[in-house]
This record gives C-alpha cells, structure tokens and sequence, in this order.
C-alpha cells in the first residue's frame, strides 16, 4: 500500500512542481499567492514522501520539510510567527 502511495505522490509531485515552474507571477503580482499555495503544496508532497520513505525516518529532511511549509504558510497565518518556529526548528538565530 506504501508503495501505491508513494507512485501517486510522485506524479502528484511532477504535476506540482511543473505548475509551479509554469506560473508567471512574481512577488508582489496577481497571481502571487496562488503560485504560493502550489509551493505549499509541492512541499506538504515533499513531507509525505519523507514519512513513507524505507527505512528509519530522517530527522534531518524532516526538519527541511517542516522547515519549508512553516516559511511558506507564515504569510497565509500572519501573526502566528511560523518563519520564527521554522528558525528555532533549524537551530538558526530568531
């Protein structure tokens, strides 16, 4: 079942990162925070492939993903201070 999983989160993330890469916004534009949702998005598929991943779990990309979806919703939560927590998580000055 893991193995079904983790197929179907590698076309879902080809098909993410592809209409990321696609996008045309930029900072700032129109458009801006749909091309951040997909971010969110490729990365939680990140998160996945991580958890379902053989063997022991990595602390390490584990810590990456979090890292990444906390920086990315931060401006969908404003005033939760998720970029604060995604630093702590890595060890890095706040």
């Amino acid at each position: 079942m893991t193995d079904q999983v983790l197929s179907l989160a590698r076309t879902a993330h080809d098909l993410t990162e592809s209409a990321y890469l696609q996008h045309p916004s930029k900072r700032g534009e129109a458009g801006w925070q749909d091309k951040q949702r997909i971010l969110l998005a490729d990365m939680a598929l990140h998160l996945l492939q991580t958890a379902l991943k053989d063997g022991e779990l990595s602390q390490e990309s584990l810590k990456r993903n979090l890292y990444a979806i906390l920086t990315i919703t931060d401006q969908f939560l404003p005033g939760h201070e998720l970029k604060k927590v995604a630093e702590k998580l890595l060890g890095k000055d706040v």
